[in-house]
């Protein structure tokens, strides 16, 4: 396993990967990865200063014979992760960290149990929604963590492919593998189907995080033009598109900050787009030659992403982005401005006029007005009001 643009293949096949969240940034990897004769999921640590994980797990979970990983979802909170299996339904794993100790504590999952494949696992935001969208085409939404179901339809879509939870976690974003997209309260209640054209199929969403721009970007293939088409979520109408990969992506991904979007290709390569431009700041192109790009996720507090597919396994890369501002930079800046300021202030009392410099101590004020010409006695006070008309 190598960081940057190499790549290590490893025992078993990778089939799914992301990120767990971690106090003081000390984030961790959890993998699901499929070999003969037990598939298993493994946690890595990650190491910001080489941008590399750790040579070997911290901790394995086997699961059953002829049990195979299909995706994985990670809870904000980063202390529970929901893995799909291609037989057994969903599990969930529990971790527990103590200092370099790392434990998986596998739990049943009741109302998950035999669901079948689910091709799309989604904790909301602020973690009271989890989501599932299986390969049936069947939607279930949950109150997380008491697994309450707020919603079970059994025919939300012919198939999943993609979904996404909004930033508020009021709304829920799902595609089609046939081409069709919808929106959900995460109440339960259908909003709407996005529209499209005839010869238009959207394929990945996912919602911006930053804040102060509700949209939604979805990948479209227009014809056979792979395009990046950007909805108003308080209208759900079409507001702009613009074309960057130039191949069909497969895998979609933004920033925590919402500041960088991803696309992976079906053919290895990577690019991150600045989202308030709409640019791409980094291509990583063959990245996993020739094979489909899995998994895409940025790491929280790095600008990394984790990158995955079946062939070359996982790669964590180092963006060749604009390095952020750190909060002791900040403080830096204003200290410096602070300083100048100062010097600036000196400097212009130090040559400014006289008669505005203050009076040194023990000396008189009054001194100050007569010193500099005797024969001015009080020239405001002798000569009474000045007339400030023209003549």
């Amino acid at each position: 396993m190598e960081s940057g643009d190499g790549a290590a293949v490893e025992e078993g096949k990778v089939r799914c990967a992301t990120w767990i969240r971690r106090p003081e940034n000390a984030h961790l990897v959890v993998i699901g990865k499929s070999s003969r004769p037990r598939s298993s999921l493994e946690i890595f640590a990650f190491d910001p200063k080489l941008t590399s994980l750790s040579s070997s797990p911290k901790a394995t979970y086997e699961f059953e014979e002829g049990v195979e990983p299909v995706s994985i979802a990670v809870h904000p909170s980063g202390d529970d992760i929901v893995c799909s299996t291609s037989t057994a339904g969903c599990k969930l794993f529990e971790l527990h960290c103590r200092e370099d100790n790392v434990e998986l504590l596998a739990k049943e999952l009741l109302p998950l149990q035999d669901v079948g494949p689910q091709r799309c696992l989604a904790f909301s935001f602020d973690g009271s929604r989890f989501a599932t969208g299986g390969v049936d085409g069947r939607l279930r939404i949950f109150e997380w963590p008491n697994m309450s179901i707020i919603l079970d339809e059994p025919r939300a879509h012919k198939s999943f492919q993609d979904m996404d939870f909004s930033l508020d976690s009021d709304f829920l974003a799902s595609t089609s593998t046939d081409g069709s997209a919808r929106i959900w309260k995460t109440d339960g209640v259908p909003v709407t189907s996005l529209p499209r054209n005839a010869d238009e199929r959207i394929e990945l969403c996912r919602f911006s995080k930053d804040g102060t721009k509700p949209f939604l970007f979805c990948t479209v293939i227009r014809g056979n033009k792979p395009l990046i088409v950007v909805w108003d979520i308080s209208t759900w109408k079409k507001i702009g598109h613009k074309r960057l990969l130039n191949k069909p992506a497969s895998i979609m991904s933004i920033s925590l900050d919402g500041k960088y979007l991803a696309l992976g290709s079906k053919d290895g390569d990577v690019c991150v787009v600045e989202v308030n431009k709409m640019e791409i700041r980094h291509r990583s192109k063959r990245l996993h030659l020739g094979s489909n790009v899995t998994s895409l996720e940025f790491c929280p507090s790095e600008r990394v992403v984790l990158t995955t597919s079946s062939e070359w396994g996982v790669m964590v890369t180092k963006l060749t982005v604009p390095a952020d501002w750190k909060e002791w930079q900040i403080y830096l800046l204003l200290l410096g401005l602070f300083l100048a300021s100062l010097v600036l202030f000196y400097i212009f009392f130090q040559n400014s006029d006289m008669f505005w410099n203050f009076p040194e101590p023990g000396r008189k004020i009054s001194s100050v007005l007569t010193d500099s010409n005797p024969d001015e006695k009080n020239m405001f006070g002798a000569f009474g009001p000045l007339d400030m008309y023209p003549d």
